[in-house]
C-alpha cells in the first residue's frame, strides 16, 4: 500500500523542517497496531540523534499533522540496523555486510548476505563467498546492515550496584 496524498504532503513539509534542523528525514509512515494508528517519523544524523532532537522535531511538526488520520505520533531514530531504502543509504553503506530479504526466492534462497559493493542500474551489487551477485532492487523486500555484536562486552549490572 502506497502513501496517501496527505502523508506525501506532510512528508514534504517535514523534510523542510528536518533540513532546517540539520536532520535527515529517513521515513514517515502510518502503522496500524492493536492500540491504534501510529504516525511515525524516523530522523537521523551522522553522529546519531538524541532524545532532545526527537522532542524538538516532534514539536516542530505537530501542528502540520492535522490532515493525516492517526491516534499517536512518534519521532525516533531508525536504529543501527536501519533499512537501506534510498540511494544515499546504499552509497553510505558500500563495503558493509548486509542482509537482503527477497519477496520471492532466487535459486531457492530467500535471504542473502554479503558485502554491499554498490547500486548499479537498479540492481544491488552483493559480494558473497561465491562471487558477485546482481539482485534487482525491486526484488528486495528488505535490505539492512548486519550488526556485529561480537566484541561488545557484556555489562555486569551488579558491578555498579551501590545498595549493597
Amino acid at each position: 500500500m502506497g502513501k496517501t496524498n496527505e502523508l506525501v504532503a506532510l512528508e514534504a513539509k517535514a523534510q523542510a523542517i528536518a533540513d532546517r534542523m540539520a536532520l535527515e528525514l529517513v521515513d514517515v509512515c502510518v502503522d496500524r497496531e492493536n492500540t491504534g494508528k501510529y504516525l511515525r517519523f524516523y530522523i537521523d544524523r551522522e553522529e546519531g540523534v538524541t532524545l532532545d532532537d526527537c522532542e524538538a522535531f516532534h514539536k516542530a511538526v505537530r501542528d502540520l499533522t492535522d490532515a493525516v488520520d492517526y491516534d499517536f505520533m512518534e519521532v525516533s531514530s531508525p536504529g543501527i540496523d536501519r533499512p537501506l531504502t534510498k540511494d544515499r543509504d546504499f552509497e553510505r553503506n558500500v563495503g558493509t555486510e548486509i542482509e537482503i530479504r527477497l519477496y520471492r526466492p532466487i535459486d531457492g534462497v530467500k535471504v542473502l548476505t554479503g558485502v554491499l559493493a554498490g547500486l548499479e542500474a537498479g540492481k544491488i551489487l552483493l559480494d558473497t563467498g561465491e562471487g558477485r551477485m546482481m539482485i534487482p532492487r525491486k526484488s528486495a523486500a528488505l535490505v539492512k546492515p548486519i550488526v556485529d555484536m561480537d566484541g561488545i562486552e557484556d555489562v555486569d549490572l551488579d558491578e555498579n550496584d551501590t545498595d549493597t
